[in-house]
């Protein structure tokens, strides 16, 4: 008798099936092409990657940097971006440059973000606590995106007294968004304690009409399983459970098709995947310096759990060129295998901050009026 394997879930994001639901999420400072690059060969170009955060403002005036910020790879599809924006004409007109000019694929809007020079001009994970403003900009971005698909991404809420998920989540259907994903912690929280799950399981019962993705604390590929099973959501995003492990796409592919298989990369693999990503990062940049600068942010990552003493990480952390990079990482006991425990929590840990917002912006979640054009970044990324 043949025993057939399971199913794999599918997730439709507008007419792109993302099989297995696996999300990377957009992440200022890391999600650029060549990171991207990384995890999709990894995961064999199965799942949805998405771009860093691009300014509605900075792409409507053309910015360099982030008109650079918007390249995909000839290998990327669906070609995924993610906007901010605050005002929903400049919105509506960046979604439009998109279609017109065949920017992307796809289309996320950022309500998530917690840093304070996004909050405090009502931007990021402050913006769902208006709730006219909300469906302003909701409207305009899918209004102006034809057949493109248009989802969002967002927090429980501001905190635990101004908790905006669930409307956001039912002010979203209401204006067509394709899916809505949600990650279980408010913006004073930050990325300290623990996501709360329970919110993405009532999330998915609340708006039953369009998938729900869950987001916070996917640090291995059982976590994604786990999730999945305990929310009923209908795919995960993954953010810092990838930072310094790119490979984990590998591992989520290789647990939703059922294959016990996961990836334990000795400090050789890790090391060969850390020049990779520096060198990519130069030529993506068109400088090599400024590609391994640009890469010291992730040696930490990459090297959480083995055993690497304090001056070679400092070392490692004021490299400048690939061949000193790379001869530092071959000073290091490269035979080491894949440490124990290394799959725990990494980048920004902090949580009961306080959130830094516009004046008056909680006296009255319905007015905007003090919310304006003045109010966009004009800067993309990190």
């Amino acid at each position: 008798m043949t025993t057939l394997a399971p199913a794999l879930p599918q997730l439709r994001i507008g007419p792109h099936t993302v099989q297995p639901p696996v999300v990377l999420a957009p992440m200022a400072g890391i999600t650029n092409a060549p990171f991207r690059t990384l995890c999709r060969e990894f995961s064999g170009g199965k799942g949805l990657f998405v771009s860093e955060m691009i300014t509605t403002r900075a792409l409507v005036e053309r910015n360099e940097k982030t008109m650079q910020l918007i390249h995909f790879d000839a290998s990327e599809t669906p070609r995924s971006i993610q906007l901010y924006g605050v005002d929903p004409a400049t919105v509506g007109k960046a979604v439009r440059m998109i279609v017109d000019e065949d920017l992307a694929d796809h289309i996320d809007l950022n309500f998530g973000c917690p840093v304070p020079k996004v909050t405090r001009k009502g931007g990021g994970s402050a913006l769902p606590y208006k709730r006219p403003l909300l469906r302003a900009i909701l409207h305009q971005a899918v209004s102006n995106a034809g057949a493109l698909p248009v989802t969002i991404k967002m927090r429980k809420g501001i905190d635990d007294d101004h908790i905006t998920y669930l409307d956001a989540g039912r002010i979203a259907v209401e204006e067509g968004v394709t899916a809505v994903a949600l990650h279980g912690r408010t913006a004073a929280q930050h990325y300290g304690g623990t996501a709360d799950w329970d919110a993405i399981a009532r999330l998915k019962e609340h708006v039953p009409e369009i998938p729900v993705l869950g987001n916070g604390d996917i640090w291995c590929a059982d976590d994604a399983r786990r999730m999945m099973r305990e929310t009923g959501c209908d795919g995960v995003v993954v953010g810092r459970g990838c930072l310094g492990r790119p490979w984990l796409f590998g591992d989520l592919v290789s647990s939703f098709e059922g294959t016990p298989t996961r990836r334990a990369p000795g400090l050789r693999e890790v090391a060969d995947v850390m020049l990779r990503h520096a060198t990519l990062l130069g030529e993506w940049i068109g400088d090599e310096t400024r590609g391994v600068i640009d890469f010291r942010k992730h040696v930490a990552w990459y090297l959480k759990g083995f055993s690497v003493g304090s001056e070679m990480r400092k070392k490692l952390a004021v490299t400048s060129s690939l061949e000193e990079l790379g001869g530092q990482l071959r000073e290091l006991d490269l035979d080491q295998p894949w440490p124990d425990g290394a799959d725990g929590p990494r980048g920004r840990t902090s949580g009961n901050n306080r959130v830094v917002l516009p004046d008056g912006w909680l006296k009255d979640p319905y007015d905007c009026a003090g919310v304006s054009a003045d109010a966009e970044l004009d800067t993309s990324g990190g």
